[in-house]
C-alpha cells in the first residue's frame, strides 16, 4: 500500500536535492567563467529552501513522523535523535548561508570579492552535502521502518498533515504570492543551459511554467 505522506516526503526530498545541486552547478559555472552569479536568483533559491524544506517539511518530520517511531529500538532512537539535531542545525545553517550571500553580494565590487565568494561556496557545499546525506538516512532507514510498523490511524494522521504541503517544485501549483519567486528561480535555471533539466530530473516533475507577464 502506498501512503500520500510517504510520496510527498520523497517528492519533496527530490525537489530539495535538485535545488541544492542546481545551486552548486550555477556557482561552479560562474566560477569557471570568472563571472558573478545572479544574486537575486541565488537569494530566491535560498529563500525557497528556507520557506519550504526548512519551515514546512523538516518540522513535520520531527513533530509528527519521528515520535511515532521512537521506543522501538535503541538504534532507531539514536538515528532519530541525530536527524532531529540535523533539522535544528539546518535552521541555523540557512541563516549563515543567507548572511554569507549578502556579504558576497555587498562586497562583490571590492577586493574582498573572491574571499567572500570562497566563503559562500564553502558554506553552500557543506550545506548541500549535509542535507543530501541526511535525506539518504531518512530514505534508507526511517521511511522503510515507517512503512513496516505504522498502523492505519497513524498513516491517516500523517497523510492529512503532509497533504497540506504545497511545494511548487514537488508538483504543486504555486500560490499567487510565490509565483514571482518561482518565475525568477526557473528563469535563472533555464538561462543557465542544462541546469533546468537537472532540476526537472531530480524533482520528478516538470518545472513550473509561468507566462512572462503573469
Amino acid at each position: 500500500m502506498t501512503h500520500d505522506s510517504l510520496n510527498i516526503i520523497r517528492h519533496e526530498h527530490r525537489a530539495l536535492s535538485a535545488m541544492l545541486r542546481s545551486i552548486m552547478l550555477l556557482l561552479h559555472g560562474h566560477r569557471r567563467h570568472g563571472t558573478l552569479p545572479d544574486f537575486d536568483a541565488l537569494q530566491a533559491m535560498l529563500f525557497y529552501v528556507d520557506e519550504f524544506p526548512e519551515k514546512l517539511h523538516h518540522p513535520k518530520e520531527s513533530r509528527l513522523l519521528f515520535p511515532k517511531l521512537r521506543g522501538r529500538s535503541v538504534q532507531t532512537d539514536a538515528v532519530l535523535d541525530q536527524l532531529d539535531r540535523d533539522h535544528a542545525h539546518g535552521e541555523r545553517a540557512i541563516r549563515e548561508l543567507e548572511h554569507a550571500l549578502l556579504g558576497f553580494r555587498t562586497m562583490s565590487g571590492t577586493v574582498q570579492c573572491e574571499m567572500r565568494r570562497d566563503k559562500f561556496e564553502q558554506l553552500m557545499r557543506h550545506y548541500a552535502d549535509f542535507y543530501l546525506a541526511h535525506m539518504r538516512v531518512e530514505e534508507t532507514e526511517i521511511l522503510p521502518l515507517a512503512e513496516s510498523v505504522l498502523d492505519a490511524g497513524e498513516w491517516a494522521e500523517l497523510d492529512a498533515a503532509f497533504l497540506t504541503n504545497r511545494d511548487p517544485l514537488a508538483g504543486h501549483e504555486a500560490d499567487e504570492a510565490y509565483k514571482p519567486l518561482f518565475r525568477m528561480i526557473v528563469g535563472a535555471l533555464q538561462d543557465h543551459g542544462n541546469v533546468g533539466s537537472v532540476l526537472e530530473a531530480f524533482a520528478g516533475a516538470a518545472l513550473p511554467v509561468y507566462p512572462p507577464n503573469r
